[in-house]
C-alpha cells in the first residue's frame, strides 16, 4: 500500500509537470503568432465585427453540444442505456475542463457521466468516447477531402494545392484503413481477447489486474464497435457526426461573415481543416497557439490580410471552443462543477479506481 501511494504521488507530479510543459508549449506557439503582427490592425479588424452574427454563431455552437450529447447516447446503445439530459451534462462539463487544462480533460466526461448515472460505467464512457474520435476524424477528414473536388484555391497557390490535395486524400485513405482494421478486430474480437487472455496468463510477471482491465475494455471496444457494422446504427451515429461538423462550419462562415470576408462555405470548411490539425496539438486553452496559428494559415492561404486572419483566429476559437464555459459556469454556480472537484476526477488515484 505504501509503495501504491507513493506510485500515485509520483503520477500526480508527472501530471502536474506535463501540465506545465503544455504551458510553456502554448505560450511559445502564441508568441511565435503574434510576434510579427500589427496588432494594432488586429484590434481594428477585431471592432469591425458584426455582434449579432457572432451571438447567433455562439447559439449555434451551443446547440451543437445537445448534437454530440445524442451522438453519444446512440454510441453507447450496444453497451447500455443513458439518460440524454446527463449526457448532455457530462458533455457540456468535459468540454469546460479540455478548454480549461488542455486535452488532460478528456478523462472528465468518462467519470462525470458514471457519477450522475450509474448505469454507465468508466470503461463504457471510455471505449465510446474513443469511438467519438474516430468519428469526428473520419468525417472531418471525409469533408475536408470530399470539398478537394471542388474547391478552387487561389491562382497563384495552385501549385502548393496539389501537395494539400495529396495530403488531404492520402489522411482519408489512411483513416478508413483504421476503421477497416477497426470493423477486422469487432469480427475476430472473441478469437483475439482470447489469445491475449491466454497470454497474459503465461506472463507471470505481467500483473493480473492491469490485465483484466484490458481484456474488458477492449471487450467493451468490440461491442461499441457495433455501431461500425449494424446498419441502422451506422447511419445514426454517422449521421449525427455529419450534422455536427456542417454545424461547426456554419458558425465559422457566419464568424467570416461576421467580420465582412467573403469566402463560401467551401472555403469555410477548407479552414476547418486547417484548424481540426491545430486542435490536435494538446495545449490548454482548447490547443491555444496552435489552433490559432494553424487557422491563420489556412486564411492566409486563401489570400486573407494576415492581421484580418489573426483576428478571426482569435475570435474562431473562442466560438469553437469558449461556449462550453457558460454551461461550466452554470454548473459551477450550481453546484456540478468546481476546481477541485475537476481536479479529483482527473486525479491518479480516481484514474487507479
Amino acid at each position: 500500500m505504501v509503495l501504491l501511494a507513493r506510485e500515485l504521488k509520483a503520477q500526480g507530479y508527472r501530471k502536474y509537470i506535463e501540465f506545465a510543459v503544455l504551458c510553456l508549449l502554448a505560450a511559445a506557439l502564441l508568441w511565435l503568432f503574434g510576434r510579427n503582427l500589427d496588432w494594432h490592425e488586429v484590434g481594428r479588424a477585431l471592432s469591425t465585427a458584426d455582434p449579432l452574427l457572432l451571438t447567433v454563431a455562439i447559439v449555434l455552437v451551443c446547440l451543437l453540444y445537445l448534437v454530440r450529447a445524442c451522438r453519444w447516447s446512440a454510441l453507447l446503445k450496444p453497451l447500455t442505456p443513458a439518460r440524454l439530459k446527463d449526457l448532455f451534462v457530462a458533455t457540456t462539463i468535459g468540454f469546460s475542463a479540455v478548454f480549461l487544462i488542455g486535452r488532460a480533460g478528456e478523462v472528465v466526461r468518462p467519470v462525470a457521466l458514471p457519477a450522475r448515472d450509474p448505469r454507465v460505467s468508466p470503461s463504457a464512457a471510455i471505449v465510446t468516447i474513443l469511438v467519438e474520435r474516430i468519428y469526428d476524424f473520419v468525417g472531418l477528414t471525409l469533408l475536408f477531402a470530399l470539398n478537394l473536388l471542388w474547391f478552387q484555391p487561389p491562382p497563384s497557390l495552385e501549385a502548393y494545392y496539389g501537395r494539400i490535395r495529396a495530403l488531404g486524400f492520402g489522411l482519408l485513405a489512411l483513416l478508413l484503413t483504421g476503421v477497416g482494421f477497426l470493423i477486422w478486430f469487432r469480427a475476430n474480437s472473441a478469437k483475439l481477447l482470447g489469445a491475449l487472455d491466454g497470454l497474459f496468463s503465461r506472463w507471470h510477471f505481467f500483473p493480473q489486474r492491469l490485465a483484466q482491465v484490458i481484456i474488458r475494455l477492449l471487450d467493451q471496444l468490440s461491442s461499441a464497435l457495433r455501431v461500425l457494422v449494424n446498419a441502422v446504427e451506422l447511419a445514426e451515429t454517422f449521421g449525427w457526426t455529419m450534422v455536427l461538423w456542417l454545424g461547426v462550419a456554419s458558425a465559422n462562415l457566419l464568424v467570416l461573415r461576421a467580420f465582412h470576408v467573403d469566402l463560401g462555405f467551401s472555403e469555410t470548411i477548407f479552414v476547418l481543416g486547417w484548424s481540426m490539425v491545430g486542435s490536435v496539438v494538446p495545449t490548454p486553452g482548447g490547443a491555444a497557439g496552435a489552433f490559432h496559428a494553424a487557422t491563420a494559415a489556412g486564411l492566409i492561404f486563401l489570400g486573407i490580410h494576415k492581421e484580418t486572419a489573426a483576428a478571426l483566429s482569435i475570435v474562431l476559437h473562442l466560438v469553437d471552443f469558449g461556449p462550453a464555459l457558460i454551461f461550466g459556469l452554470f454548473y459551477f454556480i450550481r453546484g456540478d462543477l468546481s476546481i477541485s472537484r475537476i481536479r479529483t476526477l482527473i486525479s491518479p488515484a480516481r484514474a487507479e479506481g
